[in-house]
């Protein structure tokens, strides 16, 4: 199946097909109410080890490769852009409100608010999709640019990479939501929601860079600052809590990280 000409078309066609997946990994709030924790380590290290390879080989690699092309200093633009992302993902970190899995009310971060738990778990996940989202958003429109540096093969390589991360997300979300007693119904609906926002931040940034081609080279390396941010502070984390579990978590993301690179190097 082919994708679509447009830039902004195909940048929501994957939005679409990654926030499946996360629907997919919410689903599984109907075969169990709980996940064995070396299963969630596992995956949440994959996810990480997904994230880093797409950092580099979709978004920072392809930047700085771009800066070069239309004459702007790589090394400024690069730093810039990947700080940028970062600092941006740091001031949603504290002002959001939001709680992760496993947690009590006294953990929450962001600003103080009386949402429910429930809400506070919801929004913990959806501020990790807004990167990827903008990732895609920002992948998609440079890969129809007519610069060399990226691929729409690449961007593809990048919507499935991150596909196949949503689906831990999606359980991530879920299946605490479930053992905090909501109805599997609930549960699954919420755990499916928090890919919205990875479909507004990527139409979000296609429109911003689709026709200011000079702004693609800092926004990659924004998303990717973004996306290394969410890694970093959440995902390897929360992977390597459990002793017992850390080397499991460790190859888990070794194995997320190969398969992003394949998937790059092949496609793009």
């Amino acid at each position: 199946m082919s994708l679509p000409s447009s830039p902004l078309a195909q940048a929501l066609f994957a939005a679409l097909f990654t926030w499946g997946l996360t629907a997919a990994g919410a689903s599984l709030i109907f075969l169990t109410k709980s996940v064995n924790s070396r299963l969630m380590d596992a995956m949440l290290g994959f996810a990480a080890g997904v994230m880093i390879a797409a950092s580099f080989w979709s978004l920072l690699g392809p930047g700085i490769e771009m800066a070069e092309q239309l004459g702007q200093p790589a090394w400024l633009t690069a730093a810039a852009g990947f700080m940028g992302g970062g600092v941006f993902m740091r001031l949603m970190d504290k002002f959001l409100p939001h709680l992760h899995p496993g947690l009590g009310m006294d953990k929450q971060e962001g600003v103080r608010t009386s949402l429910q738990r429930s809400t506070l778990l919801v929004l913990a996940i959806t501020l990790h999709n807004i990167p990827e989202g903008l990732a895609l958003g920002v992948a998609f429109s440079a890969g129809a640019s007519e610069l060399k540096a990226a691929t729409l093969g690449g961007a593809a390589a990048l919507a499935v990479g991150i596909g196949i991360q949503n689906i831990p997300e999606g359980a991530a979300v879920a299946l605490p939501l479930r053992r905090e007693g909501l109805s599997k119904g609930w549960s699954f609906f919420l755990g499916q929601l928090s890919g919205v926002v990875e479909l507004l931040s990527a139409l979000a940034g296609t429109l911003l860079v689709m026709r200011i081609q000079t702004l693609l080279p800092f926004t990659l390396c924004f998303a990717a600052g973004a996306m290394m941010f969410v890694v970093v502070e959440e995902l390897i984390p929360e992977s390597q809590q459990k002793y017992e579990n850390i080397d499991l978590a460790t190859m888990a993301t070794m194995t997320g990280f190969c398969l992003m690179m394949v998937l790059d190097v092949a496609m793009g």
